[in-house]
């Protein structure tokens, strides 16, 4: 037992108090790219996973399923794989697009958000930013908020970023 400090606290209590587990850390570019993979399809057809332990990456696509031994086999199971989320768990779906609209084309509200009502609704939505001329502002928004995003389900997660210096490091 460690030896006791003035307050009455053992001192391997406190060593353990304050210990703070090591941050994993992943590369940014790596971490955006499985998120355009989780992202790209309906939620749950594609999966990505982040080890705690080696930071690893692992992608799994219902569509097109990769060799099973390539996969740890706690993967969906273990608390040392966090999921990557989707775009719409960090409401980077529809409702972004309706955000940027209210704040740059608030007059075209209304018609965006039947735009969301019906399939293909992406496409008109671009074709509607082209012909407003705001397109390469909607893509600099997006952009912004998923990095934005991944940052904040980082810290949240207690996952270290490297690269893409943007913004300042999680």
């Amino acid at each position: 037992m460690g030896s006791q400090l003035s307050e009455g606290v053992d001192e391997s209590e406190r060593c353990q108090a304050e210990w703070i587990p090591e941050l994993v850390t992943i590369n940014y570019d790596d971490l955006s790219a499985a998120f355009d993979f989780v992202s790209f399809a309906a939620p749950m057809e594609h999966r990505a996973y982040v080890s705690l332990d080696t930071s690893a990456i692992y992608w799994i696509s219902e569509t097109n399923p990769i060799e099973e031994e390539d996969l740890p086999d706690d993967l969906e199971t273990s608390d040392r794989y966090i999921a990557i989320p989707h775009k719409n768990e960090l409401d980077l779906g529809n409702q972004l697009a309706l955000r940027f609209v209210e704040e740059q084309l608030p007059h075209r509200h209304a018609t965006v958000e039947d735009f969301f009502r019906h399939r293909g609704a992406y496409a008109r939505f671009k074709d509607l930013l082209a012909a407003e001329q705001c397109l390469e502002k909607w893509y600099s928004f997006e952009a912004e908020c998923t990095e934005r995003a991944l940052r904040d389900w980082c810290n949240a997660n207690q996952i270290q970023l490297a690269g893409n210096d943007s913004q300042q490091s999680a």
